[in-house]
C-alpha cells in the first residue's frame, strides 16, 4: 500500500501542489508569527540582560497596582535613602535615577511622533557601570541646558551634537543643547521610543520629583557577599520600598515590552489559524472529490485483497505526506515572512534592536503539528467514505458518495451548529474570546454541513441569468453546479468562512464608526477638543498654562480641563476621569440615570456609568474601595449613575478631589473649548496661534474630532481586511482545485461536447459560469452568517458604548460582486485547460 500511495501522489503532481498550497500559506503565516514572537522575546531579553549585567541590586517602591503590558505604578521615594544605601558595607557604587515624559520637537516645529512607542525622559548616569545609555558621539549632559538624544531619533530627524532642540515636558516646553548621541545598550533606540536624558538635578526638576528618586541602582564590591549586602539593604529600607537583584529587573523590563508587543503576535496568530481553518475545508473537499474519482481504483484494491483498514490508511497516508511536504515548505517560507513582519513593525514605528531571527525547535514542532494535523483531520471523513466502497464497484458504475443528505448528517450538523451558537453567546456575554472563537468554528462547520440542503435551489436561481445570457454554455454551467449539491457546498465552504468573517467585521466597524459619531455628539457640547498628539502608553498631559492662554482668545466662553489617571477599583486597574463640577453643564453632556452630577463632583463623590453600575451592582450611595498610587487606599461614595459617555469613560470625579489624590503637578490630558459663536475659521486660527508653543497639542473642531475617530476605525478595519485576504486567497485555491478536478473527471464529457460542435470559447464560458455560481453561493451563505455574527457581536457590546447597529448593505453587495469577480478569476486556468483538451483523446478517456 505504501508504493500504491506514493505512485498515486506522483501521478497527480498538479493536484498535490494545489491542495498543498492551502496548507503552505497557513503554515507560512503561522511560522512567521512564531519566529517573530521568539525573536522579540530573545532580542529584548538579551538587550536588558546586557544592560543590567553590572547591576547587582535595584531599590524601588512597591507596586501600587499594575495592568498587563504596562509599566507597574510605583511611587518615588526620598533621596535620603541613597545615602543610607551607600553606607551599607559591601556597596561599591550606588546612585539615584528618575524618569518621566519628554518629547522632542523637530526642526520644523512639529513634535516628534513615535507611532505608539513612548517618549522617555530620564536622568543620565555618569558612572557607565550603572548606565543603560552609551555615548556614540559628544559628551554627557553636565548642565541644566544640555540633553543627550538617542541615535535613532538623531538619525531620523537629522540632529547632531551641538544642535538646539525643543523638548515638551510636563511643564512648559524648553530648549536644550544636544551634548551627546547615545545608544540604549547596543540598540540605537528602544523599540521606536525616543530617549531624552538630562543630568540628575535637571531631570528631578523637569519631572517634578524634587528631592526624590524612582530607583537606586547598586553595584557591590568585588568579593563581597552579594546576598548579605542585599539583606542589609532590605533591613534599612523604610516601609513601601523593596530591593531586587538586577536579573529580576532585566526580566521584568523585557517582559513588559514583550507583553506590550504581544497583541501584534496574537493578532497575526489568530489570522494564521483562520487561514489553516479555511485550508481544512479545501483539503476536505479535495479528498472527497478524489475518493469519488478513484472509486474503481479503490474497489480494485479491495478485490485483490486490500482490507478496509489498508484502504483507510492509504488515504490518510496521502494526507500525511501532503501535510508533511506542505508544512516543510511553509516552514521555509515562514522564515522569510518573519523578515517581512519585522519590516511591517518598522513601518509602524517599532524598530527592533539589531539581531538575527530566532528559529526555535518549538516553532518547527508547532508548525508541523498544526499543518499535518489540519491536513490529516480534514482527510478522515473522506477516508472513512473510501472504506465503504464495495469491491463490486470495480466492474460497475457504483458511486461512492451519495448526494442525498442523510438524517445523520443533518443531525450532526445541527448539534455542532447549536453548540457553536451556545459557545458564541456565552463567550460574548462572559466575555471569553476563546469561547467566541470556538463558537464561530462550530457555527461555520455546522453551516458548511447544512448548506448542501440549499445548494441545488440557490445554485439554480444564481445560474438562471447565465443560462439566459450564455445559452447552452450557461445552462451547462448551471446544471454542473446543481448536479452535486454536496460538492457545491463543500467547495463554497472555504469562501463562506472568509466572507462571513469579512462581513462580521464590516458590520462591527460600521457600527463602531457610527457609535463614535453619536457617542461624541452625546458626550460633549464643546466646539473644540484639544489633546496631546502623543500616541502609546497612558495619556500625556500638558501645561495648564495652555488653558489660560486659550481662555484669553476672543470668542472663547469656557475652557474645561479634563484630567485622567489610573486607580484601582473592584480589584482592577482602570482610568478615573476628572473635570470641574461647574463645567458639566457647559462643555460636557452627562445624562444622569440617577443621583446628582455637578453637586456630587463638588463634594468629592464619584460618578459611575450604567455599564459598570450594572456589572458591579452599584447604586447611589454605594461605597467603593479604591486605591491611588500617591495616597493609597480610601473609599469613595457613588453620587450618581450616568449613561455611557465616550469622552468621560466609566468613572468620573471632581478635579479638586482628583488633584488631591494624584502626584503634585498632575496636568490635564484634554481641553474642551466652548465658544459664543461655535467653531469658526477665525477662532480656530486664534486658538492654534496661542498654542503654537505647544506643538504636541492638536486642536480639532468637534466634527474633526469625530472624523479622526472614524479614520482610526477605518484604518483598523483595513488592516483586518488585509489579513483576511489570506483566507479568501486559500478559498479561491480551493475553487481552482475543485474546477481542475471537475475538468479531469469530465474529460470524456467535454470531449463529446466538443465533438458535437461546442467551441473552445463556449467550454471556457461553461467552466467560468460554474465558478461564478460556486463563488456567489458561498458569498451569499457567508454574508448571511457574517451578518448574524456581526449583529450578535455589536449587540453584546451595547453596554460598553457600541449603541448604534449599522448594517452596511452597500459593502455587503460589494463583497457579493467581488466574490463573483474572484470566482471568474479562479476559473481562468481550469477553463483554459478544459478548452485545450484534445477532442479525440478526451473521447477515448475511460
Amino acid at each position: 500500500m505504501w508504493r500504491v500511495t506514493i505512485k498515486g501522489l506522483l501521478a497527480h503532481k498538479l493536484r498535490l501542489a494545489l491542495t498543498g498550497l492551502a496548507i503552505v500559506l497557513g503554515v507560512t503565516f503561522t511560522t512567521g508569527t512564531l519566529v517573530l514572537t521568539d525573536t522579540l522575546h530573545n532580542t529584548f531579553t538579551s538587550l536588558f540582560n546586557q544592560i543590567y549585567q553590572n547591576i547587582d541590586y535595584e531599590v524601588r517602591g512597591h507596586v501600587i497596582f499594575s495592568s498587563t503590558g504596562t509599566v507597574p505604578v510605583r511611587n518615588p521615594f526620598p533621596a535620603s535613602v541613597l545615602e543610607a544605601v551607600r553606607r551599607v558595607p559591601g556597596v561599591q557604587v550606588a546612585d539615584g535615577y528618575v524618569n518621566g515624559y519628554a518629547q522632542f520637537i523637530q526642526k520644523n516645529g512639529n513634535a516628534v511622533s513615535t507611532t505608539g512607542a513612548p517618549t522617555i525622559g530620564m536622568s543620565y548616569f555618569h558612572d557607565q557601570q550603572l548606565s543603560s545609555l552609551h555615548l556614540v558621539s559628544g559628551a554627557a549632559p553636565t548642565t541644566g541646558t544640555q540633553v543627550v538624544m538617542d541615535e535613532g531619533t538623531a538619525r531620523k530627524y537629522h540632529f547632531r551634537v551641538g544642535d538646539r532642540v525643543g523638548v515638551l515636558l510636563p511643564g512648559i516646553p524648553q530648549t536644550f543643547t544636544i551634548s551627546g548621541i547615545v545608544r540604549f545598550g547596543t540598540a540605537d533606540n528602544l523599540a521606536g521610543a525616543t530617549i531624552a536624558a538630562f543630568n540628575l538635578p535637571t531631570a528631578q526638576e523637569l519631572f517634578l520629583k524634587f528631592g526624590q528618586y524612582d530607583t537606586i541602582e547598586v553595584i557591590t564590591k568585588p568579593g563581597a557577599d552579594k546576598a548579605a549586602v542585599g539583606r542589609a539593604i532590605a533591613r534599612l529600607l523604610p516601609q513601601g520600598l523593596e530591593v531586587v537583584n538586577g536579573q529580576t529587573v532585566a526580566n521584568e523590563s523585557a517582559s513588559t515590552i514583550n507583553q506590550a508587543l504581544g497583541f501584534f503576535s496574537t493578532a497575526l496568530l489568530v489570522f494564521g489559524f483562520i487561514a489553516l481553518f479555511v485550508g481544512g475545508f479545501t483539503i476536505f473537499n479535495t479528498f472527497s472529490i478524489i475518493v469519488g474519482q478513484r472509486t474503481r481504483e479503490l474497489a480494485l484494491l479491495r478485490m485483490v485483497g486490500a482490507s478496509r483498514r489498508q484502504v483507510f490508511r492509504s488515504v490518510l497516508l496521502e494526507a500525511l505526506l501532503l501535510g508533511v511536504v506542505a508544512s516543510l515548505v511553509g516552514l521555509g517560507l515562514g522564515f522569510l515572512t518573519a523578515m517581512g513582519l519585522v519590516a511591517l513593525l518598522k513601518a509602524f514605528g517599532i524598530t527592533l534592536p539589531t539581531g538575527s531571527l530566532i528559529f526555535k525547535s518549538g516553532t518547527v514542532g508547532a508548525a508541523l503539528l498544526v499543518g499535518i494535523g489540519v491536513t490529516v483531520v480534514s482527510a478522515i471523513s473522506p477516508a472513512r467514505r473510501a472504506v465503504r466502497i464495495p469491491a463490486i464497484a470495480a466492474v460497475s458504475d457504483h458511486q461512492s458518495v451519495s448526494e442525498v443528505s442523510s438524517t445523520r448528517r443533518v443531525t450532526t450538523a445541527s448539534v455542532v451548529g447549536a453548540a457553536g451558537i451556545v459557545a458564541l453567546l456565552v463567550g460574548l456575554t462572559a466575555p471569553k474570546i476563546q469561547l467566541v472563537g470556538l463558537g464561530a468554528v462550530g457555527i461555520f462547520v455546522g453551516v458548511g454541513m447544512l448548506s448542501s440542503l440549499v445548494a441545488r435551489p440557490i445554485s439554480s436561481v444564481i445560474g438562471r441569468p447565465f443560462a439566459r445570457v450564455f445559452k447552452i454554455s450557461g445552462r451547462l454551467g448551471r446544471e454542473n453546479s446543481m448536479r452535486s449539491p454536496r460538492r457545491t457546498a463543500q467547495t463554497s465552504a472555504a469562501l463562506m468562512v472568509g466572507l462571513a468573517l469579512v462581513s462580521t467585521f464590516a458590520i462591527f466597524g460600521a457600527s463602531l464608526s457610527k457609535s463614535a459619531t453619536s457617542g461624541i455628539n452625546n458626550a460633549i457640547k464643546a466646539d473644540y477638543v484639544v489633546t496631546n498628539g502623543t500616541t502609546g502608553g497612558p495619556p500625556v498631559g500638558f501645561n495648564p498654562g495652555a488653558s489660560v492662554s486659550v481662555a484669553s482668545v476672543p470668542g472663547v466662553s469656557r475652557v474645561s480641563n479634563v484630567y485622567s489617571g489610573l486607580f484601582e477599583v473592584a480589584k482592577s486597574v482602570t482610568a478615573l476621569t476628572a473635570i470641574a463640577p461647574s463645567d458639566l453643564s457647559t462643555t460636557v453632556i452627562l445624562r444622569m440615570s440617577s443621583g446628582a452630577g455637578g453637586a456630587s463632583l463638588a463634594n468629592g463623590s464619584i460618578l459611575v456609568d450604567t455599564s459598570r453600575a450594572n456589572a458591579d451592582h452599584l447604586h447611589v450611595g454605594s461605597i467603593l474601595h479604591v486605591t491611588f498610587a500617591s495616597t493609597g487606599p480610601t473609599t469613595m461614595r457613588v453620587g450618581g449613575i450616568y449613561k455611557p459617555n465616550t469622552l468621560i469613560g466609566s468613572y468620573v470625579t471632581g478635579s479638586s478631589f482628583f488633584r488631591s489624590h494624584f502626584a503634585a503637578g498632575t496636568v490635564p490630558i484634554a481641553m474642551l473649548i466652548k465658544t459664543s459663536t461655535g467653531a469658526t475659521a477665525s477662532i480656530t486660527r486664534a486658538v492654534m496661534s496661542v498654542l503654537k508653543v505647544y506643538p504636541n497639542l492638536k486642536v480639532k473642531t468637534r466634527a474633526q474630532f469625530i472624523q479622526t475617530q472614524q479614520a482610526q476605525v477605518n484604518q483598523l478595519l483595513g488592516l483586518v481586511y488585509a489579513l483576511l485576504a489570506l483566507a479568501i486567497l486559500i478559498a479561491l485555491i480551493g475553487i481552482v482545485n475543485t474546477l481542475m478536478l471537475s475538468v479531469f473527471e469530465r474529460t470524456r464529457e467535454i470531449g463529446l461536447l466538443r465533438a458535437v460542435g461546442m467551441r473552445r470559447r463556449q467550454v471556457r464560458t461553461m467552466i467560468r459560469s460554474e465558478a461564478v455560481i460556486l463563488s456567489v453561493f458561498g458569498a451569499i451563505i457567508g454574508i448571511v452568517v457574517g451578518t448574524v455574527l456581526g449583529v450578535a457581536l455589536t449587540e453584546s457590546l451595547r453596554q460598553q458604548g457600541l449603541v448604534d447597529l449599522v448594517i452596511p448593505f452597500a459593502n455587503l453587495v460589494f463583497f457579493l460582486l467581488l466574490a463573483a469577480m474572484l470566482g471568474l478569476v479562479a476559473a481562468t486556468w481550469p477553463a483554459r485547460r478544459a478548452a485545450k483538451l484534445n477532442v479525440l483523446d478526451a473521447i477515448a478517456t475511460e
